[in-house]
């Protein structure tokens, strides 16, 4: 049989944008449906159908439109709205929006035909796949993922194009493992993170195991998350043993992470946190926010409500190259040697020490320009720049 060719896809980008901006994503649904009702094959239809219904919280239904997408289509196309000038094949995994690189929102606005291929459990790639002009893994860290970065690892090897994201180096980035591959980086401090079964903590809990025997350093407060959230979703504070049988009462988690807390404040008593880009190694700042709580997002900093906390994010942009990437030169070519990624970002902070804190790296953070102009002039351009840079890193690659 011959395969079908790409399903055209809108993508996360393009959607997200538009609920981010406020429009009501209800016709467009609707509208998808109905092309889903009039033609079975529809798959790109339902992919974006899936999306949206992932961007409403209701996640079951969203995979649910997605399976029925792939059941149907592996193959996907995101066409720029300029005359294509280079083509990017990226292999990406079924899930949750983070179960994959965003790379849509690097690429807004550009000239790069993005064609998807789903990579699924025990199944071969697909036939048919696009001619390109490079290739990028687009497969993020997590368990699910595993699994299917294993198996590009064998089939990618000897792929006719270069490709970008080594499948083999993104099992890196998992929590308990960053903090081993990276002791000893100079300048560097990743906390201590060790994965633990429900078990292990309920013995914890129960003083059958001192926190010790399973933490190096072995002293609250602790962090404890459950395995796979992210955006701060389940994760406590615990200033003490007496505080975990709580914790475990309102958690149905399995497994879950457990780290010290390292205690980050400036000397004004406000928490900082930075999203940084590394694309071939080389830093970019995404965001900056603080608040004066521990627990930090952008998005509960309360940056649209405090004009002095987007003034300050605006003085780290401008300031960035000279200062902060200047001031932790050595540790950024520290990460790059060790992590050896094309392109990944961090969530990091400092200690009062001037030590890079680094929360978490992983390829599929989201960089974007979403935010509105009016409340944040500063971010566009800067993002621009992003994205400049990211489309010069495939340009490099692609003509090797």
């Amino acid at each position: 049989m011959t395969p079908l060719p790409p399903s055209e896809h809108l993508g996360l980008a393009r959607l997200a944008t538009r609920a981010f901006r406020g429009e009501n994503l209800v016709p467009l649904a609707q509208g998808l449906l109905e092309r889903i009702q009039a033609d079975p094959r529809e798959a790109g239809a339902m992919l974006d159908l899936g999306l949206i219904f992932e961007m409403a919280f209701q996640p079951e239904e969203g995979l649910a439109w997605q399976a029925r997408a792939l059941e149907v289509q592996r193959l996907f196309r995101i066409s720029p709205a300029r005359p294509v000038g280079l083509r990017l094949l990226m292999f990406v995994g079924p899930g949750e929006i983070m179960a994959n690189v965003p790379v849509q929102f690097l690429l807004e606005d550009s000239d790069v035909r993005l064609d998807l291929v789903f990579v699924l459990p025990d199944r071969p790639l697909p036939d048919g796949i696009p001619d390109h002009d490079l290739a990028l893994v687009g497969i993020a860290e997590s368990d699910a993922n595993r699994p299917l970065l294993a198996f590009l690892e064998g089939a990618l090897a000897g792929w006719p194009r270069p490709v970008l994201l080594d499948p083999g180096r993104i099992p890196l980035l998992a929590r308990d493992r960053l903090w081993t591959h990276l002791a000893g980086c100079p300048g560097v401090l990743v906390p201590p993170t060790v994965r633990l079964a429900r078990t292990d903590v309920e013995r914890l809990a129960a003083g059958q195991i001192a926190l010790a025997d399973l933490l190096p350093g072995g002293t609250y407060p602790i962090l404890l998350r459950p395995t796979g959230s992210h955006a701060g979703k389940g994760l406590e504070k615990l200033d003490h043993p007496e505080a975990l049988a709580p914790y475990l009462s309102q958690s149905s988690a399995g497994d879950f992470y457990l780290s010290p807390f390292v205690d980050y404040r400036s000397p004004d008593g406000l928490f900082r946190k930075y999203r940084v880009s590394l694309i071939e190694g080389r830093p970019f700042i995404c965001h900056m926010a603080l608040a004066p709580h521990w627990m930090l997002h952008y998005l509960n900093a309360g940056m649209v409500e405090h004009a002095e906390r987007r003034a300050e994010e605006a003085r780290v942009f401008a300031t960035f190259d000279p200062d902060f990437a200047l001031r932790h030169a050595a540790a950024f070519r520290a990460l790059q040697d060790r992590i050896a990624l094309d392109y990944y970002a961090l969530d990091c902070g400092e200690t009062p020490d001037g030590t890079l804190l680094i929360f978490e790296a992983d390829t599929a953070m989201v960089v974007h320009t979403m935010d509105p102009p009016d409340l944040f002039p500063y971010k566009a351009p800067q993002m621009l720049r992003i994205f400049q840079a990211f489309r010069a890193l495939l340009q490099r690659h692609a003509t090797r």
